[in-house]
């Protein structure tokens, strides 16, 4: 309902300069525990896209996707546009796409650890049923248990991780989610180029270590302490001071304290977050909650990496050299992500988005051009131009893993206020989902359809979102999170938008 007369300003001031603190071993821990949700969100990317090239998984549940396939050189590109295949894919993200929308409510009301737990839970029952399927229906239910625990994952791994690091270094602790990601994905990739040799049974390995991460946040997540926002925002005051302490050594917390307290005042006052969310004040933080990942999947690397496998066979790769290259782009992709971490509370957040697009831009339009140009229906690449395609498609993925594959998650969970955290997180998982659904649905027959032009498509998408971030991204580095109001407030675009105060902005919806 509206409410009338003057709501809870949340944050009164700014009081970044006060804050005192450092990184504690305590920190170090409870963030690598928590980010392990990222490599199963990894794991899954990598370890699909290998075994719908695997012989004895396509005998077993995609015949026809399998006779296809030998039949190698009547169409390049069309030979895996299965939408049955691609259901196997992309179901998982639909599932998780409605499952963090129900983690919302979860993770405000019952706190972090309880989003992280359930999810690690409902991935370990999603492996379990997976490497045991004997039909599709089994096959398929595994997928949605699996999405279900990476839609409680993403959406409470990122707010934890920002809440948890200390304001001068919380990008590149809030990345230990990517790096657990990327890690995941090569990880995947590792175990496929293994087990691609052991048919008919391999993709039931495959799929079945997802059960190790699974079981390595389900557990961790009973020993990691709760973020003391979410401990002030459910009436928790002294424990989370004292957990504030904790982690960051000092007893100097009061200027952090009290910013806490303040947004959770306002936190509190706000009974129905994803109506709030609407509000004219929260505009800038709800755009970019959903233009940041939806840029982050429109590059195309998700494309690359479910199909990576797929995509060098169809290049005329053999199937050992097509899944030796995907392993070697999710090494580039894990080690990349570290120079992010390295740089992003140096360099800030702009820089490196705007870096990572135009040299993906570049790789996209270069792949293109080789593919148009030396690949037909009834060719093969030569060694040559089949080396200089993996090394491209390396440097696209090593400027991603700088820039918006760990970005495109930092961000929108860094800049939303604690009464709508928990919701816009949400919906920064469930639009990352959709359109991670919608590309691994459509992708093959894209490929079919667009040939070469798909490169072409994403670059397109790349210098969108590349000029989106110039103009209308203001710089999260060093900005308190209880503080990321007053960054709306002084930016050029975005002033025009949030008022100068909450009251401002008429009755607030609570």
């Amino acid at each position: 309902m509206a409410g009338g007369g003057l709501a809870p300003t949340g944050v009164a001031k700014e009081r970044a300069e006060l804050y005192q603190g450092k990184v504690t071993l305590y920190v170090v821990i409870a963030c690598i525990v928590a980010a392990v949700g990222g490599s199963i969100f990894g794991y899954d990317i990598g370890i699909s896209g290998g075994v719908t090239s695997m012989d004895g998984f396509l005998k077993e549940f995609f015949h026809t996707v399998y006779k296809n396939k030998k039949h190698a050189h009547e169409n390049n590109y069309c030979k895996y546009d299965n939408q049955g295949l691609a259901a196997f894919t992309s179901s998982l993200y639909l599932a998780g796409l409605v499952a963090s929308l129900v983690a919302s409510p979860i993770t405000r009301t019952y706190g972090r650890r309880a989003s992280i737990i359930c999810g690690g839970i409902s991935f370990l029952i999603g492996a379990t049923l997976n490497a045991a399927a004997v039909n599709i229906a089994m096959l398929i239910l595994g997928r949605i248990m699996l999405g279900v625990g990476i839609g409680f994952g993403n959406q409470a791994v990122p707010v934890y991780l920002s809440e948890m690091a200390p304001t001068h270094l919380r990008g590149g602790l809030n990345m230990m989610f990517q790096v657990a990601t990327t890690f995941g994905i090569f990880t995947a990739n590792m175990v496929n180029y293994g087990t691609q040799k052991l048919e008919p049974w391999g993709w039931r390995l495959s799929l079945g270590l997802a059960a190790i991460p699974a079981f390595i946040m389900t557990v961790g997540g009973f020993f990691l302490p709760e973020t003391p926002n979410s401990l002030i925002e459910r009436g928790s005051k002294d424990r989370g001071r004292k957990v504030l302490v904790r982690i960051r050594g000092t007893d100097k917390v009061d200027a952090e304290f009290q910013d806490m307290v303040d947004a959770s005042e306002l936190a509190n006052s706000i009974k129905h977050p994803f109506r709030n969310i609407l509000e004219k004040r929260n505009r800038p933080q709800l755009v970019m909650a959903i233009f940041m990942p939806t840029f982050q999947i429109l590059t195309g690397i998700n494309s690359i990496l479910f199909y990576a496998p797929v995509l060098f066979q169809s290049m005329g790769f053999g199937g050992n050299a097509s899944l030796y290259s995907s392993a070697v782009t999710g090494a580039v992709l894990a080690g990349s992500t570290f120079i992010s971490i390295a740089t992003v509370d140096r360099l800030g957040r702009r820089v490196l988005l705007i870096s990572g697009g135009i040299q993906m831009i570049v790789c996209q339009v270069i792949v293109a051009i080789i593919l148009g140009v030396k690949f037909g229906d009834n060719q093969e690449l030569s060694k040559g131009y089949s080396i200089l395609v993996v090394i491209v498609i390396c440097l696209f993925v090593l400027a991603f893993g700088w820039s918006w594959g760990p970005l495109g998650w930092t961000v929108p969970s860094e800049i939303f206020p604690l009464e709508t955290r928990s919701a816009g997180q949400s919906i920064t998982v469930a639009v990352n989902l959709l359109f991670t659904f919608i590309i691994a649905q459509c992708f093959l027959a894209m490929l079919c359809h667009f040939k070469f032009g798909i490169f072409l498509f994403f670059a397109g998408w790349i210098t969108v979102m590349t000029v989106f971030v110039y103009f209308f991204l203001p710089e999260t580095k060093g900005v308190p999170i209880e503080e990321m109001i007053f960054l709306w407030r002084k930016h050029w675009f975005w002033k025009k938008i949030v008022p100068e105060f909450p009251q401002e902005d008429g009755n607030l919806t609570v």
